[in-house]
C-alpha cells in the first residue's frame, strides 16, 4: 500500500509540474502567466500541505522572480523601441497589437500561431500609430522593428523568468524516495575444502 501512495504521488507532483509548464505559454500573448502559476502552487500548498517545503522563503523568491519577470518584459520592450525610435504611444500600441495578434492566431500552427500572431501585431500596430503621428515610413518601419524585438525579447526573459518559478517548484515539492527495502539476511557460506574444490573442478572439465 506504501509503494501505491510513493507511485501516485510521484505521478501527481509529475502532471502538476507539467501543467505548470503548460501555463507558461501564456506568457506569448501578454497574459499574467507567472502569477498565474504562483496561483496554482498557492492551490497545491492548500490541498497537499508539506512543512518546510513550500516556506515563507520559497514564497519570497517565487514572488520575486514574478515580479522580475514582468519588469524584463516591459522594461526590455520601452528600450529596444525607443533605441529605434519608437514613441511612448507607438510601444503602447505594439504591446495592444501583439496582445491581440497573439489571441488571433493562437490555434494555428498547434499554438505556434500565438507567437508569429503577437510579434506581427507588436510591428503592425506600432507602424500604424508612427504613421498615423505624421512620420516618415522609414522611420515608422524602425521603430515597429524595434518593437516587434523588443516583444520578443521581452516575452523569452518573462518565459524563462517563469521557467525559474517552476523548477523552484519542482525542486520543492517532488515527493522523496521512500528508503530501500532492507535485504534478506542470507546464511553464511561455509568455506570450501580443497578437496571439495579440486573434485568440483573434476566435473566441470570431465
Amino acid at each position: 500500500m506504501e509503494g501505491l501512495l510513493h507511485v501516485f504521488s510521484f505521478g501527481l507532483a509529475y502532471f502538476f509540474i507539467l501543467l505548470l509548464a503548460l501555463v507558461l505559454l501564456l506568457n506569448i500573448p501578454g497574459l499574467p502567466a507567472n502569477w498565474l502559476v504562483l496561483v496554482l502552487v498557492g492551490i497545491w500548498q492548500f490541498v497537499h500541505p508539506q512543512p518546510g517545503h513550500l516556506d515563507v522563503w520559497f514564497w519570497v523568491m517565487a514572488v520575486g522572480l514574478a515580479v522580475l519577470g514582468e519588469v524584463l518584459e516591459t522594461g526590455v520592450q520601452i528600450v529596444k523601441g525607443r533605441r529605434h525610435g519608437s514613441s511612448k504611444t507607438g510601444t503602447f500600441a505594439g504591446m495592444v497589437g501583439a496582445f491581440a495578434g497573439a489571441i488571433i492566431c493562437a490555434p494555428f500552427l498547434l499554438g505556434i500561431g500565438a507567437l508569429l500572431g503577437a510579434l506581427f501585431g507588436a510591428w503592425l500596430g506600432c507602424l500604424l500609430v508612427e504613421l498615423m503621428r505624421g512620420r516618415p515610413l522609414q522611420q515608422s518601419l524602425d521603430a515597429a522593428f524595434g518593437t516587434m524585438v523588443g516583444r520578443f525579447l521581452g516575452t523569452v526573459c518573462k518565459c524563462g523568468v517563469g521557467g525559474a518559478i517552476v523548477a523552484l517548484t519542482a525542486q520543492r515539492i517532488w515527493p522523496e524516495l521512500p528508503p530501500p527495502l532492507p535485504l534478506p539476511d542470507m546464511p553464511p557460506v561455509p568455506p570450501a575444502e580443497p578437496g571439495q574444490v579440486v573434485l568440483w573442478l573434476g566435473h566441470l572439465f570431465c
